[in-house]
């Protein structure tokens, strides 16, 4: 899941460096909402990036299922570099650029001075393979991390994500990408509310 919204989402800031900025009382309302939105699932575990906005995103999850928050290191937003803190449409351009080419399968491209799609991937899929270690696959949990780093991890975990739809806009604040482990790997099975992913 994206965490809620901040004062750098509003203003279209590129922002990724941990800590980070809080919810905006926006994002902590979508936070109360997500919780909501799960009552009905059995979650055995939640996890958080370590940026402020995405622990506070997670914890009335973890709360609404008598959880602690566990920070995770390694799921944080995709390392912006030069371009950290800009909201002009040269940065986004920049940007964009760059994460075109990973879904392409130049993971070797990198955004100015941050990080390349090699060096995201290596980092989250990385943690993601911890985190799925410590479950039954019939588990349920829930990771709230960014949405440009949840949007590549997908692509590169689950087969039936095509890079069309990891590129078609931004995940919006709380999006959730649902993955299921089937043993042979994961399957996306809804896409910020689109349950059929061929």
């Amino acid at each position: 899941m994206r965490h809620g919204e901040t004062a750098s989402n509003l203003k279209m800031a590129l922002d990724t460096l941990p800590p980070g900025p809080p919810l905006t009382e926006a994002g902590v309302v979508q936070a109360n909402a997500l919780a909501s939105s799960l009552a009905t699932e059995r979650v055995a575990a939640v996890y958080a990036s370590t940026a402020v906005r995405a622990q506070q995103t997670a914890a009335p999850v973890a709360a609404a299922f008598g959880l602690a928050v566990q920070v995770v290191d390694g799921v944080q937003e995709i390392f912006c570099g030069d371009l950290e803190g800009r909201h002009d449409k040269e940065a986004f351009e920049l940007f964009l650029a760059a994460v075109h080419q990973w879904a392409e399968g130049n993971l070797d491209a990198a955004i100015p001075g941050g990080e390349s799609g090699r060096q995201v991937l290596d980092r989250f899929l990385t943690a993601v393979d911890e985190l799925a270690a410590r479950h039954a696959a019939e588990d349920t949990f829930v990771l709230v991390s960014h949405g440009g780093a949840v949007r590549m991890a997908a692509l590169a975990l689950a087969t039936n994500v095509r890079p069309a739809l990891a590129e078609a806009g931004l995940l919006p604040n709380t999006g959730r990408v649902i993955l299921e482990n089937t043993g042979n790997g994961w399957t996306c099975t809804s896409w910020t509310g689109v349950d059929t992913i061929t």
